[in-house]
C-alpha cells in the first residue's frame, strides 16, 4: 500500500544535497512491489467490537416498536384501531422516504476533526433517544383524539428521521474505518452478530419492563395462541399480540401501571443506545478515503443526479434486485409465522421460544458464513445459505404438529437466517469499490448507496406487508377472534413455504446476473491499491522532491 511519509528535515545531510536546496522540502512516496501483502490498515479485536456494539441501537428499537407499538396505541394509549393504523403506516412511509434525502445530506457533509459519519452520530443520538421516550408516553387525557393522533405521529415519524440520521451515516461507516475488503467483510459479521442479538434484547427488554408493571392479564385466547398483528412487518421484527378478554376490564390503576412500564422500558431501551452509541464513538476512528485525490473530484451536485448516478451503476442494481426478491421471501415468513404456529400448527404459546431459537441460531451461524464467504466466496455463499432454507420450508408444511421437529426445523433454518442477515450488507461495500475503482473522480456517493440499500430492504417489508394483509383477507381472516376458517390456516401454509422458496428461487436466477465474483474481486482490489498509489504521487506535486520507493 502506498503511504506518504512526513516531509524530511529541511537541513539535510552534507553530501546529499547542494546548500541551494538545504531548505527545500522533499516528501516521499513507497510502492510496494505486487508481492508485498503487509497493510497498515488492519483493524484490532477492540475496534471490531466496538464497532459491531453501534449497530445494536437500530435493531433494539426496532423490535421494541414492531412488537409493541400496535398493542401499546391500541390498549395503553387507547388510539381507535384505524388511526393506530394510520399512524404506523405513515410512519412507514416517511421512514422509507427519508432514508435516501439523509443518505445524500450526509453525503454533502463537510468533513470534521471527528469526521463526516460520525459527527452525525453525535449529533442524532441525544435527540433520538428523546423521541423515542416521548413516543412511548401518553399525554393528557383530556388531550382530543385529534391531538393525540398528531402527538404519537409526530414522535413517531421525528423518531425514525433522527434513527435514520444515526443508522445510515453508521451503515455507511464500514467504507472508512479500512480500506481492505477482508477487514470490512470481518467488522460486518461483527456487526451483524450484535443486531441480531439485539433484536432479540430489544424485544426482551421492553416485554419484560412492561410486564413487570403490569397486573393485568389477557385470558380468553392466551392458551389457544396469539393473534398477529400485520400493520408494522419489518425485517426480524414479529408482534405477537394477546388477545383480550371481552369480559375483562383494566381498571384505571391497571393502565396507570401499564402506561408507567412502557415509559420506563422506553427509558432503559434509550439509555441503551446511548451507551451503545458512547462505545462506538469512542472505539472506532473514521477514516478519510484512501483512493481520491484532494482536488480533483466531482462530488454530486443535486440529490437527483446523486441517485441517479448511484442507480445506474450495473452491479448495485443487480444486488439489489436479487436480494429484494430473497428479502422479500424471508420477510413473508416472518411476518406471518406467528400465525402460522397459532392457527396451522397450534403451537401459539410456544411462538417465543421459537423465534428465540432461530436468532440465537441465526447470531451462532454468522462465525461460520463469515469464514465460509472468505474460503469459497460471498456469491457462492449467497447461494448455498438460501438454498439451505428451501428443505425446512418444505418440512414446516408437510409435516405433522410436532413441537419437537418445529424447534429442529427453527434450529436448521437459523443458519439460513443468518445468511440473509450478513451477506447483503457483506456484498454491498464490494459494488461501492466497483463504483470508487470506475468513476475515481466522483466522490462522497457511500452514503447515498447505504441509503437507497435500506430503503429498497423497506419497500421489501412493505410488499410483504401488502401481500400478508390482502391473502388474510380473502381467506376470510376474522380479527380478534381465536377460530380461524380453514382457508386462514391454508392460507398461512402458501405464505410461510411455496410462496417464499418461488421468490428464493426466482432472487438466485436473477441473482446470477451479479457480475462480482471473486475474481472481480481481486481485480477490484488490486485496482485500488493503484488508486493509491496515484493519489500519494499527487500529492507530492506540491513539494519540491518526491522520491518513489518500492
Amino acid at each position: 500500500m502506498a503511504r506518504i511519509l512526513s516531509s524530511l528535515p529541511r537541513n539535510m545531510a552534507k553530501g546529499e544535497r547542494d546548500s541551494n536546496e538545504s531548505t527545500s522540502s522533499e516528501a516521499r512516496v513507497i510502492v510496494p512491489d505486487e508481492d508485498d501483502r503487509v497493510e497498515p490498515d488492519e483493524l484490532s479485536i477492540c475496534s471490531k467490537i466496538c464497532y459491531g456494539v453501534g449497530g445494536a441501537p437500530y435493531q433494539m428499537t426496532g423490535s421494541a416498536i414492531g412488537i409493541f407499538l400496535p398493542i401499546f396505541l391500541l390498549d395503553v394509549a387507547l388510539v381507535n384501531p384505524f388511526y393506530a393504523s394510520v399512524i404506523l403506516f405513515v410512519g412507514r412511509a416517511w421512514d422509507a422516504f427519508t432514508d435516501p434525502l439523509i443518505g445524500f445530506l450526509v453525503s454533502k457533509s463537510p468533513r470534521r476533526k471527528i469526521g463526516t459519519l460520525i459527527p452525525w452520530i453525535v449529533m442524532s443520538t441525544p435527540f433520538a433517544v428523546t423521541a423515542y421516550t416521548l413516543l412511548w408516553s401518553v399525554p393528557s387525557s383530556t388531550m382530543s383524539l385529534q391531538a393525540k393522533i398528531m402527538w404519537y405521529l409526530l414522535w413517531y415519524c421525528l423518531f425514525q428521521t433522527l434513527l435514520t440520521c444515526y443508522h445510515v451515516p453508521y451503515s455507511a461507516l464500514t467504507m472508512f474505518i479500512s480500506s481492505r475488503q477482508k477487514e470490512r467483510d470481518s467488522v460486518t459479521a461483527y456487526r451483524m452478530m450484535v443486531e441480531v442479538l439485539g433484536t432479540v434484547t430489544g424485544a426482551i427488554l421492553q416485554g419484560q419492563i412492561v410486564s413487570a408493571f403490569s397486573k393485568h392479564t389477557s385470558t380468553k385466547c392466551y392458551k389457544q395462541g396469539f393473534k398477529f398483528d400485520t400493520s408494522n412487518s419489518s425485517l426480524s421484527t414479529s408482534k405477537p399480540v394477546v388477545v383480550a378478554d371481552p369480559s375483562s376490564e383494566i381498571t384505571p390503576a391497571v393502565l396507570k401501571d401499564m402506561r408507567t412500564g412502557y415509559v420506563v422500558g422506553a427509558a432503559a431501551t434509550a439509555g441503551v443506545f446511548c451507551l451503545c452509541a458512547i462505545v462506538l464513538c469512542l472505539g472506532v476512528k473514521e477514516k478519510t478515503s484512501p483512493y481520491h485525490a484532494d482536488g480533483n473530484s466531482k462530488s454530486q451536485k443535486s440529490f437527483f443526479n446523486g441517485a441517479c448516478k448511484v442507480l445506474r451503476h450495473g452491479p448495485y442494481v443487480k444486488l439489489i434486485i436479487g436480494f429484494l426478491f430473497t428479502s422479500l421471501a424471508f420477510q413473508l415468513v416472518e411476518a406471518n409465522f406467528a400465525l402460522f404456529c397459532t392457527y396451522s400448527m397450534d403451537f401459539g404459546q410456544d411462538f417465543h421460544n421459537i423465534v428465540v431459537t432461530i436468532l440465537v441460531m441465526a447470531a451462532l451461524g454468522i462465525p461460520f458464513w463469515q469464514w465460509f464467504l472468505g474460503r469459497f466466496g460471498k456469491k457462492t455463499a449467497m447461494f448455498v445459505g438460501m438454498l439451505w432454507a428451501i428443505p425446512f420450508l418444505v418440512l414446516i408444511i408437510i409435516i405433522p404438529s410436532n413441537l419437537t421437529m418445529l424447534y429442529f426445523i427453527a434450529m436448521s433454518s437459523g443458519f439460513s437466517v443468518s445468511a440473509a442477515f450478513l451477506l447483503p450488507w457483506s456484498m454491498l461495500p464490494d459494488v461501492v469499490d466497483d463504483f470508487i475503482l470506475k468513476y475515481p473522480e466522483y466522490t462522497g456517493h457511500e452514503a447515498i448507496f447505504y441509503s437507497f440499500y435500506v430503503f429498497f430492504l423497506k419497500f421489501a417489508s412493505g410488499i410483504s406487508l401488502g401481500i400478508s394483509t390482502l391473502s388474510l383477507d380473502f381467506a376470510g381472516y376474522k380479527i380478534g377472534s381465536c377460530d380461524q376458517p380453514e382457508n386462514v390456516a391454508f392460507t398461512l401454509k402458501m405464505l410461510v413455504s411455496p410462496v417464499p422458496i418461488a421468490l428464493i428461487l426466482l432472487g438466485l436466477l436473477l441473482f446470477r446476473l451479479y457480475p462480482i465474483n471473486e475474481q472481480r474481486r481481486r481485480e477490484i482490489i488490486k485496482g485500488l491499491e493503484q488508486l493509491k498509489v496515484e493519489k500519494a504521487k499527487m500529492e507530492c506535486e506540491d513539494v519540491k522532491h518526491c522520491i518513489v520507493q518500492r
